[in-house]
């Protein structure tokens, strides 16, 4: 009977010694103001929101990292929601070569002139007798058979080349090439153009760092760059500053990167959608409302 009844105790106080210890791993650290409320929700990047006008019937949005220049560290700012009407297109390589041709083709002027006839000097005599001599007869130096001598229909300069490419071309020539680039991993974000030094090092160490290539495209909203940018870029070979505005075909294939402000990146989808969504660009344009 002794025996149970110490056995009962021991028993009794291995449960207690549990559930103090199950009590005691179960509740929370205590609360230190050094600590973050929440450090996993601050070091996720944040989704910069973007109202993207014509949504796509079937495509949903592309996306994309949002990337600094303020340091030289590759950290991601963000992500960055991309239209697929402009980003995600079928590439047309004949499309491509249209605007390509049209682009150095357009501003070409053919110099290339020949005097006709009545504007060679006028010879009164004969090269040679016309009898006794046994040769051909001629009546002057400047016939076309002569060196020297006037071509017959010969080039009426200066003869320009310029032709407008149409303007679904155009457009579809711009969506073709951010479209590729983007999917060659050669299209990057960025907040804006602010550098901390006007250093030329700073910029190119930095595009070395992130593997951006030789030649790099930098596109903003306005013609008037920061300071710093303007000075870093112009003393650095393969860096090319340029607005929206002149935005083209061919500058986008020749650079190696395309680098955009997230202000030019609103400016191109907002211009590029109204064109596309146009009625004069459509090709199936709806019919006229019926007249009450």
């Amino acid at each position: 009977m002794i025996k149970s009844l110490s056995l009962v105790k021991i028993l009794r106080q291995c449960s207690i010694r549990s559930i103090r210890h199950f009590e005691t791993s179960t509740q929370p650290p205590p609360f230190s103001s050094d600590s973050t409320s929440n450090p996993i929700s601050q070091q996720l990047p944040l989704i910069v929101n973007r109202q993207l006008e014509y949504p796509h019937v079937r495509y949903p949005p592309l996306q994309a990292w949002l990337e600094t220049l303020g340091q030289k560290r590759d950290e991601k700012l963000g992500i960055v929601d991309l239209h697929p009407s402009i980003w995600q297109t079928s590439p047309r390589l004949d499309i491509l070569y249209e605007n390509i041709e049209w682009q150095k083709t357009y501003k070409k002027i053919d110099w290339a002139y020949t005097p006709p006839h009545h504007e060679y000097p006028s010879m009164r005599g004969k090269p040679w007798p016309q009898k006794g001599t046994g040769r051909a007869r001629h009546s002057s130096r400047y016939d076309p058979q002569w060196k020297g001598g006037y071509k017959v229909n010969g080039p009426k300069g200066p003869t320009s080349f310029f032709y407008v490419l149409p303007k679904e071309k155009r457009i579809e020539g711009l969506c073709t090439a951010l479209t590729v680039k983007l999917h060659q991993n050669d299209v990057h974000f960025v907040d804006s153009f602010d550098l901390p030094t006007h250093q030329p090092t700073y910029l190119q160490e930095l595009t070395e760092d992130r593997f951006w290539g030789p030649s790099i495209l930098f596109i903003d909203d306005t013609d008037i760059m920061p300071h710093n940018m303007m000075f870093a870029s112009a003393k650095t070979e393969g860096f090319t500053v340029m607005p929206v505005y002149g935005l083209n075909v061919y500058s986008i294939l020749k650079h190696t990167t395309l680098v955009l402000t997230i202000r030019a990146l609103n400016k191109i989808e907002k211009k590029l959608l109204h064109a596309l969504n146009s009625y004069d660009t459509q090709k199936d344009q709806p019919a006229p409302p019926d007249e009450p």
